[in-house]
């Protein structure tokens, strides 16, 4: 109840104060086992990438994100599990007592929808960074599960990183052709990167300010 209300909130944040141009929304996967994968540049990508789902499927919608940030403190750890319904990922290689996946498997095998972001970490406005592997293995491992693309454009403007303030402006979202894996990790992770380089390109931006 906590996590459906507050994306109602987010629902009308997003539709009064952000201009959203959504490209092939049909394409999004309501139902799982899927995997939305997008560019991370702030804080709004998990809120709008869901605010985008349908209410009656938020609860199968499960973002993924680092625990050492989203779990850091009880109270930012109760509220990522019960409002945000985050899955947590554990980074670093030292210290891991299992697979840092094992919370995006066992989603999946519940018929989960997942959003991550491959690159890892918010980077800089509308400069991507190479893609990490894990993705991979969650593909692997569900092979015909969906693997969607979506690029954004705008919101590390609308909410830039390490600001609490939300600017109104308009932002594009566009959603690809949904990718599988073919057996191969090297070519899957090059299929993924170039259907990001196409995405990116659909439409001419201004220079980022």
């Amino acid at each position: 109840m906590l996590q459906k209300m507050f994306y109602i909130f987010v629902k009308i944040a997003v539709l009064f104060l952000l201009g959203l141009n959504v490209r092939r929304k049909d394409l999004l996967p309501s139902d799982g086992p899927a995997i939305i994968v997008a560019n991370h540049n702030s804080h709004l990508d998990t809120m709008v990438l869901m605010a985008l789902m349908p209410l009656s499927k938020l609860k199968d919608i499960k973002p993924v994100a680092a625990a050492d940030y989203f779990f850091s403190s009880p109270k930012k750890a109760w509220l990522s599990e019960h409002v945000l319904g985050i899955i947590p990922v554990e980074r670093g290689g030292a210290g891991r007592s299992e697979d840092p996946l094992q919370g995006c498997y066992k989603a999946l095998e519940d018929g989960k929808v997942l959003i991550l972001f491959p690159e890892g970490s918010r980077g800089e406005p509308e400069q991507m960074t190479d893609l990490k592997k894990g993705i991979s293995y969650l593909a692997e491992r569900f092979p015909s599960a969906p693997v969607v693309p979506v690029f954004t454009h705008g919101l590390g403007k609308a909410l830039p990183k390490g600001s609490f303030l939300l600017v109104p402006f308009f932002c594009d979202i566009f959603i690809g052709e949904p990718i599988t894996w073919k057996g191969n990790r090297i070519q899957f992770m090059n299929s993924l990167r170039e259907r990001f380089a196409q995405l990116s390109t659909e439409k001419n931006f201004a220079p980022w300010e």
